[in-house]
């Protein structure tokens, strides 16, 4: 399984993919971005099974990126990984076509939500 993780904290990326290692069996490859634009180009090159999206992230925010990802790509399973518990940012990102909106505290989300979507 692939994954990108665009989020503009590298501790945070680190703490993603050492949760998803332990927590979903099998290899994966990872792809990490500190902006929107670039997990833009990093889904163009890798097309990933999964994206995990933070929304906070300069020049390109997660949001801007969800929408551009999802014009080339509609298929593209994202997820949105954040800190904020804002029902604007949620009503946002769904209306952007996210599959999930996880909070960075609920983590543990993560497992399920992609055992459920990923046939």
């Amino acid at each position: 399984m692939t994954f990108l993780i665009a989020d503009d904290n590298a501790r945070m990326r680190e703490s993603v993919i050492r949760f998803l290692s332990r927590n979903i069996p099998n290899h994966h490859t990872f792809y990490e971005a500190a902006e929107g634009s670039k997990a833009v180009k990093l889904y163009d090159q890798h097309s990933p099974d999964w994206v995990l999206m933070d929304i906070e992230m300069e020049p390109m925010d997660g949001l801007t990126a969800l929408k551009d990802i999802r014009v080339s790509h509609p298929g593209a399973k994202i997820i949105i990984l954040t800190s904020y518990d804002d029902i604007r940012y949620r009503k946002k990102a769904q209306e952007a076509g996210a599959l999930a909106y996880v909070l960075k505290t609920h983590i543990d989300e993560l497992e399920s939500l992609i055992f459920s979507k990923s046939n």
